[in-house]
């Protein structure tokens, strides 16, 4: 069933204000840099993670993960699978799939937006199937500006 109260946004349009600085979470770029720096200075308190990073070797991440809030994994919890267990569960097959994630609407500022659409497919580069090239181009020159010397790189840039 429909909820005639929720509003879409195409995909230019959320583009568009994430381009220009004025979704409702934004600046976007602030905020990355600022944890980006913070971790730097602060390694024992602020740990940096990249979505691309944790999808191409899952339970090295985990387990970094769980060292850093200072409950690592010992070694009979590794042979009984407990890292496998909790990936499964945090999947974003199985998160995306639980009716509180897909139901039901967010409030954002004025706007009510439904909760499905933060889910999309979970894949490093499934952006590639949404941006035209002409946006790829403009992404490009503001990750270019924005994370110029900061020592932040992304393995998946915006590349097509």
């Amino acid at each position: 069933m429909a909820d005639n109260n929720v509003e879409h946004l195409s995909v230019e349009e959320a583009f568009e204000q994430f381009c220009k600085g004025v979704s409702f979470y934004e600046p976007f770029w602030d905020h990355v840099l600022g944890y980006w720096k913070a971790s730097l200075e602060w390694p024992e308190r602020v740990l940096f993670m990249k979505y691309e990073d944790m999808k191409k070797d899952s339970p090295f991440h985990l387990k970094r993960l769980a060292e850093f809030m200072g409950c690592p994994f010992s070694s009979e919890e590794e042979r009984q699978g407990v890292v496998h267990e909790i990936l499964k569960l945090c999947s974003f097959e199985n998160l995306s799939n639980l009716k509180v994630n897909n139901t039901g609407t967010f409030q954002l500022g004025n706007r009510k937006i439904g909760k499905h659409i933060f889910f999309r497919q979970g894949k490093v580069g499934e952006w590639r199937n949404h941006l035209t090239n002409d946006m790829v181009d403009r992404l490009n020159k503001i990750v270019e500006q924005k994370l110029s010397g900061s020592g932040l790189t992304f393995h998946d840039s915006v590349e097509r």
